[in-house]
């Protein structure tokens, strides 16, 4: 029988605490101390309670809310712990039209479309940047010169590209306000060009067969963890994105299919993905499953088995092997495939198709997952006898 604020106004403290549940594991903690709403979840495989207030300084209302918001949270693979603060949204002086009340709004209405990560980012950089200056400000009130001076302080600290992205994230908070009737024009439109302009950065990347040759046999020479160097070994023949590449899964793994099919969450673009495995990726594979084929992830961090390989691992190790910064990253063997495969006059069709992009124009490259599957089957393996031969014949020019 849910809650209501007849039957906890009437709750009285008994030897011992009980609870009066509402559904969902929502539950009103009733002791000598007071009425307090909380709410018990699963976590990563752990119970953990999540504190959302105390009656009546917290009305049944707003905690429903609140155990609403910390459901999105858990739907979307978030530990509501960490958005504590977040899933408050109710304050003490905050209006229904504050930006703080609609960013959040906003951000609860988008979060089952993002990736946790990107998620986490969003909200941080709003919380660092700008609720402190305009989070209890009716959201209709605040002026482009406002919202200037508060992306400065961002642009004084050195993070130029921060702020670029904070006032993106802003710009998309008041649309959305304009759209559900808060707001009457977006103030981030009276700002193009006053802020500090960022200079794109070309990920490294070694393109040169010769170089590349030379990369390739450092690889199979690298004295690290073993893991590390199958995931350098892999990389290359795969192609993918470092994040797409940490979080394989062996159930993504089709090995007598010859196919690593990635689930639309964990792709950039949030559509299915099919790599096809040339036999030499096959063949990491299965040196790898012993080592790691009886837990998740086909490169699980060296410490734990339960988490993904760190995103610094392999630049870690290149940089143990010698390549600085400037000279190969992580997402350098993407662009290394991309380069050279155009260079070989592959289809662009099925270049982009294979690197997980619309293409050079959408409307010509429908994004089907599964489209070209033959033909990127045949490059796949034409790749990876590319590679062999640089690797193999140091007279290769």
């Amino acid at each position: 029988m849910p809650l209501t604020d007849t039957l906890i106004r009437s709750a009285r403290p008994k030897a011992k605490p009980y609870k009066l549940s509402d559904g969902k594991s929502l539950y009103l903690l009733v002791n000598k101390t007071g009425k307090y709403f909380r709410f018990d979840y699963r976590f990563a495989g752990k119970r953990k309670t999540l504190a959302l207030g105390v009656y009546p300084q917290v009305s049944l209302v707003e905690a429903r809310k609140m155990h609403a918001a910390a459901r999105q949270y858990l739907e979307s693979e978030l530990d509501p712990a960490q958005f504590r603060g977040r899933i408050r949204q109710h304050q003490p002086g905050q209006t229904a039209n504050s930006f703080e009340t609609i960013a959040r709004e906003w951000f609860s209405c988008n979060l089952q479309t993002w990736t946790p990560g990107h998620a986490t980012t969003i909200m941080r950089r709003l919380e660092r940047n700008i609720f402190s200056w305009h989070g209890s400000q009716a959201i209709e009130s605040i002026t482009a010169s406002e919202l200037l001076t508060t992306l400065r302080r961002i642009e004084l600290r050195g993070t130029i590209e921060t702020a670029h992205r904070v006032k993106q994230i802003c710009s998309q908070i008041f649309r959305y306000a304009i759209a559900t009737g808060r707001a009457e024009r977006d103030p981030c439109a009276d700002l193009r060009g006053s802020l500090m302009s960022t200079q794109s950065k070309q990920m490294a990347a070694i393109t040169d067969p010769v170089q590349i040759g030379a990369l390739l046999r450092a690889i199979d020479a690298y004295q690290g963890h073993a893991l590390t160097r199958w995931a350098l070994k892999f990389a290359p023949l795969v192609f993918v994105r470092p994040g797409e590449l940490r979080h394989a899964e062996w159930t993504e793994i089709d090995i007598k299919g010859a196919q690593w099919k990635i689930p639309a969450e964990k792709m950039k673009s949030r559509i299915p993905h099919i790599v096809p495995l040339a036999r030499q990726a096959l063949t990491i594979l299965r040196k790898i499953e012993p080592i790691s084929g009886h837990g998740r992830y086909v490169f699980p961090s060296l410490r734990t088995i339960e988490r993904p390989m760190s995103n610094n691992t392999i630049l870690a190790a290149l940089r143990r092997m010698g390549y600085a910064k400037d000279e190969m990253s992580g997402h350098g063997f993407r662009i290394m495939a991309e380069r050279l495969l155009y260079e070989q006059e592959w289809s662009a069709f099925i270049i982009e198709r294979q690197l997980a992009r619309g293409g050079k124009n959408d409307r010509q490259v429908p994004r089907t997952y599964a489209q070209y599957l033959p033909q990127r089957h045949k490059m796949m393996q034409a790749w990876a006898n590319y590679l062999d031969s640089l690797k193999n014949d140091k007279s290769i020019t």
